[in-house]
Formats: C-alpha cells, structure tokens, sequence
C-alpha cells in the first residue's frame, strides 16, 4: 500500500524519485473487523490500522499494488511473521539498505522476499536515483546529511517499489477526502 505523507522528509523522497509515493506498508491481517498495515516508520516499525495509514495520506490518495504471482497461504503466513519480527526496529533516517535499522520500502522489500523469495524495487545508489532526476534539488539533502550526500550509498525507494514489475496496480486514486473528515 503506497501513500503520500505530507512532512519532510517524506515530500524530499518523492521529489528526488519523480512520484507522488513517499511511503509504503504491507497488509499483513485481514482476519479482524480492520485490515493491519505493517510499516517502517519514525520511530520504529508498527503494525497501523488500515484507516490509520490511509489517514496519514495527502489528498487521501492510496495506491495498492499485489505481487503479480499471488503468494500461497503458507507464503502469507511468512509474511506476517516476517513483518512481525521486523516490528520494534528503530527507523533509519540515513535510507542505507545495508543498516541494521528499517525504512518503508526496504522493510516492504525484505518482507516479501523473505516469505516468498521475491524481490520487489531496485536497489539504488543515491548517485545513480539522482542522476535519473538532474533537475532534483539537493538542498535538503545536503543539510539532512550535513553537507555530505552519501553518493555510493545503496537504497531502495517506494517509486522502484511502485512502478516494480513483480508487483500489479490494482488501484490508485482517493479514498479518504481529509476535506470531509
């Protein structure tokens, strides 16, 4: 599940990755009277109502992607024990794939391919997810990171998640209008 959280630094990622998707959880239980989302969050990883993720998201916009191979019961079963392992994992505000701690995307990433073996998104330098976007302004990220970008850094983005072809848009637009609430 891909949203839009309207803080920084979340807008900064969707405006170097050229998306509207800034943040993405996974549906790990649908067996009560809500489905749960586990995410990555600040500052630690957590398991949401789904109205509650779906709240966070500017505009309400919400865009839902399955893997394009529907996983089997018991690759369902991992997941939800993969997310659930990963829960209480501090943030990492650096965005480094090979950190011991969790952002969104790699915990969405690591989830899926530990329970059924696909990978889903593309790992990224920061150098090379830059090179993509030229126009990209670096200023929040040359203060975010004290004047040092990690260029060789490897991450892994909601936007390589999204446009992954191991995942299927099932839907993308509104469903919750904060005007109204």
């Amino acid at each position: 599940m891909f949203i839009r959280v309207p803080v920084r630094p979340f807008r900064e990622i969707a405006d170097a990755t050229g998306t509207w998707t800034n943040h993405v959880g996974i549906v790990v239980d649908t067996s009560g009277a809500e489905p749960v989302v586990a995410e990555s969050t600040f500052p630690w990883a957590k398991l949401t109502p789904l109205t509650r993720f779906v709240q966070r998201s500017e505009g309400g916009r919400l865009a839902l992607a399955r893997l394009a191979t529907p996983p089997t019961a018991d690759e369902q079963r991992r997941m939800q024990a993969a997310a659930e392992r990963r829960i209480g994992t501090l943030y990492d505000t650096g965005f480094n794939l090979r950190s011991r701690r969790q952002f969104c995307s790699r915990y969405v990433r690591e989830v899926l391919g530990d329970a059924t073996g696909i990978e889903v998104g593309d790992v990224e330098t920061f150098s090379t997810l830059l090179a993509r976007r030229p126009g990209a302004k670096l200023g929040f990220w040359r203060l975010w990171y004290f004047g040092r970008i990690p260029w060789a850094r490897e991450t892994v983005t909601p936007a390589s998640l999204l446009r992954c072809g191991r995942l299927t848009l099932e839907f993308d637009g509104i469903v919750f209008d904060p005007r109204r609430a």
